[in-house]
């Protein structure tokens, strides 16, 4: 039996981080991803594994680029014969990174992204047992056709629905509603549901070096939009709201919504965590029905940080028409 090929890529984050300090606090990204696999026993025994340093950032310092020139590495190593690949960073902002390369990965082979909630030195630390977990994911041929996919305490997740929903546990990622894909038992990835995903998106040449300008702002009591009113239409490329519920906003706010909308894309998503945008319930002004008739876009499923991430990659090749940015989150806003 031919033993499979795994490229790792190490990007940082709590997986690679060390520290100075006698009792183990103040710990910064210093090991490479050499250092990372050396340390995971048994590894050698699931996978020729390739390993390389990509970066030795803390997750809050990773951005759009660098995630992209992640995807073109690793879609690199599937060329040049690898079965799967993972990479490892941190996990504040480890949602975001796998839908972004999500969006792109246009491969069969799966792409695997995990990290972990403890560093190598605490007790119990956790990054060895989900490096292993994901380069059994990676290796394994049910993962075929998946996407990218999120390996994290024994489960696996797919890529558009995981979220970090705790600061500390290092049962830290759930899917909210539709729960984890996969699981690891007994050395073996074992999936609950048919290897199903949407078509990538094209990354033109030029895409991989753009960097759009879409914040995400989160609506609170008593917003009276007037921060939505200070964004020049000029200065961003889309905007992502943050709603109360469905995707509710005040009325005073969707006024400044509809304002922005007439001039770039604005799209609402839902800050509760788990659960839709609406379509069709709710008429008052600032409901998700006066917000589509004032030109917003509602983000179904998705995450306000995955809606933000959806509209910076379909910005990348310039201005979006509303009936573009409305038909993708259409398609990939829907489980």
């Amino acid at each position: 039996m031919t033993t499979p090929t795994v490229a790792v890529g190490a990007l940082g984050g709590t997986i690679a981080s060390t520290s100075s300090s006698a009792d183990g606090s103040e710990v910064v990204p210093t090991l490479t991803a050499e250092l990372l696999v050396a340390a995971v026993p048994g590894l050698d025994e699931v996978a020729a594994v390739r390993a390389e340093t990509l970066a030795r950032l803390p997750s809050p310092s990773l951005d759009e680029p660098t995630i992209l020139r992640t995807l073109q590495w690793a879609q690199a190593a599937v060329d040049e014969g690898a079965t799967g690949v993972v990479v490892t960073q941190g996990t504040d902002t480890l949602e975001e990174a796998a839908y972004l390369l999500d969006l792109f990965w246009d491969r069969p082979e799966p792409l695997v992204v995990t990290g972990a909630m403890r560093s190598p030195a605490a007790a119990g630390a956790d990054g060895p047992a989900n490096l292993l977990t994901a380069v059994r994911c990676a290796a394994a041929e049910g993962s075929r056709e998946r996407g990218v996919l999120v390996a994290f305490d024994d489960e696996v997740h797919q890529a558009r629905w995981v979220a970090k929903t705790d600061s500390m546990s290092t049962s830290a990622f759930r899917s909210p509603v539709f729960g984890p894909i996969g699981r690891c038992v007994e050395a073996e990835v074992v999936y609950g549901v048919p290897a199903d995903r949407i078509p990538p998106l094209k990354l033109l040449p030029g895409h991989a070096g753009g960097d759009p300008r879409v914040p995400l702002l989160a609506t609170y009591l008593g917003d009276d939009g007037f921060i939505v009113d200070s964004i020049r239409a000029d200065d961003v490329d889309g905007l992502v709201v943050a709603g109360f519920g469905a995707g509710h906003v005040s009325a005073s706010m969707a006024e400044a919504i509809g304002r922005l909308a007439r001039q770039v894309p604005v799209v609402f998503a839902s800050r509760t965590g788990s659960g839709p945008t609406g379509r069709a319930m709710y008429g008052y002004p600032g409901s998700e029905i006066d917000l589509v008739a004032r030109g917003a876009v509602g983000a179904g499923w998705l995450s306000p940080v995955k809606a933000r991430l959806l509209l910076w990659a379909l910005s990348l090749g310039g201005p979006v028409p509303r009936a573009d940015v409305a038909a993708a989150f259409e398609l990939r806003g829907r489980p």
